[in-house]
């Protein structure tokens, strides 16, 4: 057994693909082996700035043996009547010795499926040797990597994400001969770029990460990761701090070192005064440190830094870093005290010429229309107990987009609301308002929090389905994957707020008012209307089937449309509990039938005559019914939807007997009549919740 080794040695390559190209070469040359039959112990992948590579132990030296059934013509075509091969046979037999063979007609044999029975030939093909097989594998796996935009070196047609400077390919102590990426393959490779720079032999292939290890590279991508946490945390703990450490942000520093050495720095108190969002910006954006806070979530003067060398004089390398960390955090000063020379409500007049989309008009008067819908929907629950003044609603829509014309927003973008907040307080405005703000842009991603604050609710929603009318409105939906402006984040983001702040508000009517906020700048309301209710509740399906909800649930639901989300949760919730009772999948199929039958009639009453019941079956069913109406009404009134799903499983037995025992198409019209009435009150029992007869068991 063999075990094989193959690096590829690069310029620096991209910090932030680094872990996909080392997931996806694995992922590659894994499933090719196992395409190509090739058995092994292990597989192992190394990634580093210079470098990516594969370690595959207990291979052997061929693939194993297979057979492959060469089929020919079927038997009366193969054979004459003297049982002589025909000509057909012939060719066949001629075909197959065209390949080095020496058949004759006693080698073939018969097969048969379901079209006749041929004659055929079961050939043995031997397992190639691994050594000449994994050259190709391994090309074709690099070929195959996720790499959006590849380059040439000089003069070379071969190309990569980086340069590649050598190649290594060996099974144990011997290389196996081959070009790739352009390189001849060898044993040689490399240390650290500075504290081991010179090519190194590999002795064997198995000691490719200690070989490694002694030359100063960490070339295990996960364990050179751990050894970074492991020593943020320690110089962290040193100053009772908690480290900031962001896993995308861990994820390029790791990719950015091949031997790290965590060092801590600071940088002036004075800095602390600009919002703290602005400073961790810079400081992980540009220079990829992690910062630090206390146990209150402020920011301490202090950063740890991972360098790509054991410095023997760290103290200037600390300083250094300091030095150049300084101007980035003074141009967030000088931005942030500059933007309070004026108030924030100062930015927003200038609001009034910035476009927020050609056909839409500008910012300022999409401030106006989220006040305005904050207004409306603050008003809809002040009697489910939101006590918020009007005028703060308002105000802070009309700040809400404020401080986008501000130079630290200009800056950083990403505190778009956040400065605003900042601003907002500097500026007097009352807590609420200025709070609300920030909270606009919750939730900004899956999972994220939600605003908290019922200004920032109404903010929050207003903003989104502001957005969503709109662009809906002038026919810029999105189509395929093409999503600019992020309208399915922001549906499931109106779902999500209304349903977990479990606010009563009806969805149409929202998006009724936010229509009518636009004037004449929307043209077609109706089909705006329509649109914008479909795509909103299409996301229902997304949002539910990732907290694990069964697809045939949501379509339960979706079947009686409510345009509460709220309400619509709660009967998610109830047919999701009804699915674990024992009469729930006899009662749904019956569902089915009652719903296939009232299809197909004419014309379903809503009164059942009691004098028309004739049968036993149908009599029970009626005081079921009856009894049934009687225990769900209170449930119903109080939205109890688990309740109501729950009460008509006595249903189950009645309805089953009935379906066994009458004959709904009765010959007589008037007995056939009463019978779908009767059907028809079952099922608007059961579709006061949803349509179980969707439920699949």
């Amino acid at each position: 057994m063999n075990t094989i080794l193959f690096e590829l040695g690069t310029e620096e390559l991209p910090p932030k693909s680094l872990k996909t190209l080392q997931n996806a070469l694995y992922d590659h040359v894994k499933t090719a082996l196992g395409e190509q039959n090739i058995a092994f112990d292990d597989i192992k992948a190394f990634s580093a700035p210079r470098r990516l590579a594969l370690l595959i132990k207990g291979v052997g030296d061929y693939q194993p043996d297979r057979t492959e059934t060469k089929k020919g013509p079927n038997i009366k075509a193969g054979f004459d009547a003297d049982g002589n091969l025909s000509r057909a046979g012939q060719g066949f037999l001629q075909g197959l010795n065209a390949n080095g063979l020496n058949l004759t007609k006693d080698d073939l044999i018969t097969i048969s499926d379901k079209k006749g029975e041929y004659i055929a030939y079961k050939l043995t093909i031997k397992g190639e040797k691994i050594t000449n097989l994994m050259p190709r594998l391994i090309q074709k796996a690099l070929d195959d990597l996720p790499i959006a935009k590849r380059m040439r070196s000089g003069a070379s047609k071969d190309e990569f994400v980086r340069p590649v400077q050598w190649v290594v390919l060996m099974a144990d102590d011997t290389v196996i001969p081959a070009r790739i990426q352009g390189h001849d393959t060898g044993k040689q490779s490399r240390g650290h770029r500075y504290h081991a720079p010179d090519f190194f032999v590999i002795d064997h292939a198995e000691h490719y990460e200690s070989l490694l290890a002694e030359r100063f590279v960490v070339a295990d991508f996960a364990k050179r990761q751990a050894d970074i946490v492991a020593q943020v945390q320690k110089l962290s703990d040193e100053i009772g701090a908690t480290a900031i450490v962001p896993d995308e942000l861990l994820d390029e520093v790791t990719a950015l070192v091949d031997y790290p050495v965590a060092l801590r720095a600071g940088f002036e108190e004075r800095f602390l005064a600009v919002p703290q969002e602005a400073l961790i910006s810079t400081m992980q954006a540009d220079q990829k440190y992690f910062c630090l806070t206390d146990d209150n979530g402020k920011l301490k003067p202090n950063f740890i830094f991972i360098s790509n060398i054991d410095s023997l004089d760290k103290s200037a390398v600390i300083l250094g870093n300091e030095k150049v960390v300084r101007p980035r955090l003074s141009d967030a000063e000088f931005f942030f005290l500059q933007d309070q020379k004026r108030p924030l409500a100062d930015f927003a007049e200038t609001l009034k010429t910035r476009v927020f989309q050609d056909k839409l008009g500008t910012i300022w008067e999409k401030g106006e229309r989220i006040a305005k819908l904050s207004a409306f929907i603050s008003e809809n629950l002040r009697p489910h107990g939101w006590d918020v003044p009007t005028d703060d609603v308002v105000r802070a829509g009309v700040l809400a987009k404020a401080d986008l014309a501000t130079t630290l927003v200009g800056e950083f973008p990403e505190l778009q609301g956040i400065a605003g907040t900042y601003y907002a307080h500097k500026s007097g405005e009352k807590a609420d308002v200025a709070n609300a703000i920030s909270e606009q842009y919750l939730p900004k991603f899956s999972g994220d929090e939600l605003p908290k604050t019922p200004i920032g609710i109404a903010l929050a929603l207003s903003d989104r389905l502001d957005t969503l009318v709109g662009i809906f409105g002038i026919n810029e939906a999105p189509t395929g994957s093409k999503d600019p402006f992020s309208l399915r984040r922001a549906s499931i983001g109106v779902l999500r707020i209304l349903i977990e702040n479990k606010l009563p508000l009806n969805l149409a009517s929202l998006v009724g008012e936010a229509i009518k906020n636009y004037g004449n700048k929307i043209n077609n309301m109706s089909e705006t209307f329509n649109a914008v209710m479909e795509f909103v509740s299409s996301r229902y399906r997304a949002m539910y089937t990732e907290q694990g909800v069964n697809v045939d649930t949501i379509q339960a639901v979706q079947a009686i449309n409510p345009h509460m989300p709220l309400d619509f949760d709660e009967r998610i919730r109830a047919v999701q509990a009804f699915r674990a009772l024992p009469q729930a999948q006899v009662l749904a199929e019956n569902n089915k039938r009652v719903a296939n039958i009232l299809a197909k009639a004419d014309n379903v009453g809503e009164n059942v005559d009691e004098s028309l019941l004739t049968e036993t079956a149908e009599k029970a069913l009626y005081q079921a019914i009856l009894s049934a109406k009687e225990t769900v009404k209170p449930l119903q009134d109080n939205a109890d939807y688990q309740g109501v799903l729950t009460a008509l499983t006595a249903l189950a037995s009645p309805l089953t007997d009935f379906f066994d025992n009458v004959m709904v198409n009765a010959d007589d019209e008037n007995l056939k009549n009463n019978r779908l009435a009767l059907l028809g009150q079952v099922r608007t029992l059961f579709l006061s919740v949803a349509d179980i007869g969707v439920l699949q068991g």
